[in-house]
C-alpha cells in the first residue's frame, strides 16, 4: 500500500524536496543547513544513503519502509499488552496501517516516519516504567525522547505530557535530584556534541537551540503572511473536521466514545497503569494541545495509530471478543480505508515534473525559476533552480539571464498570491500536476497559511477548476 504507484510520484511539498537536499549537503560534509527544522539526526541517518545515489526515489522508498516498520512495531506492542490474539493482532495492523493520512505522510520524504519509529519506542519504554519504578526503566525513556529531539522538533510536545504522567504516577521517580540529572544529562548529550561538531564547521554553537526560538519568536512574517505559532483564524475543531472528512468513522467514535466506554478503566485506581488509560492520555493531551496551536493534519501525526488503536480496542470490547464479528467489522473498515486511499492518495500520485525537466532539456534552457516550489529540482540540476516568492525577483533573474520562470501551483498551495502579472502571460508549454491539487497536501499546508479547516479547503477547490498546474514562461525580455 505504501509504495504502490510511487515510482511515479514526485517529491510532494518543499520541505522533502529540501530534505533530499540536505541530505546530500550532509554526506559530502557540508553541515551549513544540518539543524534545518529542528532535525539533525534526520540528516545524519540518511547520509549514508546519499553516499550511494543521489535519486530521490530510493529515499522515498525507504522512508515509506520506515513508516511501514513503526506500524509494525505499535501494533506489536500494543498485542503484548492487551493481551491480543494473532487474528486480533493482524486486524490490528490491517486497521492501523490503513490509516488514510499515515498512508499519504509516509510516501513524503520529512520527519514523519523516524519520528513514529522514536515515538513508538518511548510508548514501549514509559510504558515499562510506569510498571517497573525503576532508574533503568525511566533511562530508557529518556534516550528514546532524546532520539525524537534529534529527528523532529514536535518531540518537544511529548515533554509536558510525560510530566502529567509522573504527577499522576506520583512515586517521585523523576524527581529525585539524582534521576533528574541524569535525565538532563541524557538530553542534553546530543545538543552538547552536535554544538561542537557545527562550531568546528563555522556554525554558532547556539543553531540548533536557535531554532526553537525562531519557531516560537519569528522575526518576520512568512510568504503568506503568517507570523507567530497560533492560527490568524481559531478553528479548536479542524482535527475532529479532519478525521470526519478522511479517517474511518470508527476512529471519530472513538474521540467520543471511549471515555464513556472505558470509563471505570480510566478514571479508576490511577496509580495502577493498564493500556487504555495510557492510550488515551497521550491520545486527547495531543488532541486538546495541538488545538490550541498552527494545524496541519500532521499535527496528530504521534498519536493517529493510537486513536486508531482505541477504536479497535473499543469495538472489540462491544463486540464481546466475537472473532468473527469483528472481523467483519474490521473488514468492513479497511476496505473504507482503501477506497479513500485511492481518491485521496493514488489518484493524485503521478507527476509530470520529469515533462518539464525533458522540455529545458530538449531546449537546452537547464537554468529555470520556480514560483514558490522545489518540485522540478529532483529532474534538473538542483543549483540551477531559483525560487521565488514575488514577482518582483523576475527583475534580478532576468539580469542574471535565466530565460524561463516555471509557474508552479505551489503558489496556491501556499497560499502567497504575489504572481498576478505572471498569471497573465502566455505559457511556452504547460502540464497538469495532480498533487497541486490535492485535499491532503492543501491541508498539510493550512500551518504554513495559518487558514482553518474550510479555508483552507476552498483554497483547493480554487486549485482544482484550474486543469493546468505548471505553466513555463518566457522571461527573457520585458
Amino acid at each position: 500500500m505504501r509504495l504502490h504507484g510511487l515510482a511515479a510520484a514526485s517529491l510532494p511539498d518543499y520541505d522533502s524536496v529540501r530534505n533530499w537536499q540536505i541530505v546530500q549537503e550532509v554526506a559530502h560534509g557540508n553541515l551549513r543547513n544540518l539543524f534545518h527544522h529542528g532535525s539533525p539526526g534526520f540528516s545524519l541517518l540518511y547520509a549514508p544513503v546519499a553516499w550511494l545515489t543521489t535519486d530521490f526515489h530510493v529515499f522515498q522508498h525507504l522512508n515509506a519502509l520506515v513508516a511501514v516498520a513503526a506500524v509494525g512495531w505499535l501494533t506489536h506492542f500494543v498485542s503484548k499488552a492487551a493481551k491480543l490474539a494473532p487474528y486480533e493482532s493482524a486486524l490490528l495492523t490491517l486497521f492501523v496501517g490503513t490509516s488514510v493520512f499515515l498512508t499519504f505522510s509516509g510516501r513524503d520524504f520529512t520527519m514523519g516516519s523516524w519520528s513514529l519509529v522514536a515515538f513508538t519506542g518511548l510508548l514501549q519504554a514509559y510504558y515499562q516504567r510506569l510498571h517497573q519504578a525503576t532508574p533503568r526503566s525511566l533511562l530508557r525513556a529518556a534516550v528514546w525522547v532524546t532520539l525524537g529531539l534529534c529527528i523532529n522538533y514536535k518531540f518537544l510536545l511529548t515533554l509536558p505530557i510525560l510530566v502529567v504522567f509522573e504527577l499522576l504516577q506520583q512515586d517521585g521517580l523523576l524527581f529525585q535530584p539524582r534521576n533528574l540529572l541524569r535525565v538532563v544529562g541524557i538530553m542534553a548529550v546530543p545538543y552538547v556534541v552536535l554544538a561542537v561538531v557545527g562550531w568546528l564547521a563555522g556554525l554558532q554553537w547556539y543553531r540548533w537551540l536557535g531554532v526553537y526560538y525562531n519557531i516560537m519568536r519569528p522575526g518576520a512574517p512568512n510568504a503568506a503572511g503568517r507570523l507567530g505559532i497560533t492560527q490568524t483564524h481559531p478553528d479548536a475543531f479542524y482535527y475532529l473536521k479532519y478525521i470526519r472528512d478522511f479517517e474511518s468513522p470508527l476512529m471519530l467514535l472513538a474521540v467520543f466514545a471511549v471515555p464513556i466506554l472505558w470509563w471505570q478503566t480510566l478514571f479508576r485506581q490511577l496509580k495502577r497503569p493498564n493500556i487504555i488509560r495510557y492510550l488515551a492520555i497521550w491520545s486527547y493531551c495531543f488532541l486538546a494541545g495541538m488545538s490550541l496551536l498552527l494545524k496541519a493534519p500532521r499535527g496528530l501525526l504521534l498519536v493517529y495509530g493510537l486513536l486508531y488503536v482505541l477504536a479497535f480496542l473499543s469495538l472489540r470490547r462491544v463486540l464481546d471478543r466475537r472473532w468473527w464479528a469483528l472481523a467483519v467489522v474490521v473488514g468492513v473498515a479497511v476496505a473504507f480505508n482503501l477506497r479513500r486511499i485511492q481518491q485521496e492518495v493514488y489518484a493524485y500520485t503521478p507527476s509530470n515534473y520529469a515533462k518539464v525537466a525533458a522540455w529545458l532539456q530538449n531546449h537546452k534552457q537547464p537554468v529555470v525559476a520556480s514560483t514558490v516550489g522545489l518540485g522540478v529540482a529532483p529532474y534538473v540540476a538542483p543549483s540551477l533552480v531559483t525560487v521565488i516568492t514575488d514577482e518582483q525577483q523576475l527583475a534580478t533573474l532576468r539580469q542574471q539571464g535565466d530565460k524561463y520562470v516555471l509557474l508552479d501551483g505551489y503558489w496556491r498551495v501556499t497560499n502567497v498570491r504575489n504572481f498576478e502579472t505572471l498569471r497573465q502571460l502566455p505559457a511556452v508549454a504547460s502540464w497538469s500536476e495532480p498533487m497541486l491539487t490535492a485535499p491532503l497536501l492543501f491541508l498539510e499546508h493550512s500551518e504554513y497559511t495559518s487558514l482553518g479547516y474550510e479555508e483552507t479547503l476552498a483554497l483547493q477547490r480554487a486549485a482544482s477548476r484550474d486543469s493546468l498546474q505548471l505553466r513555463l514562461l518566457s522571461i527573457g525580455s520585458k
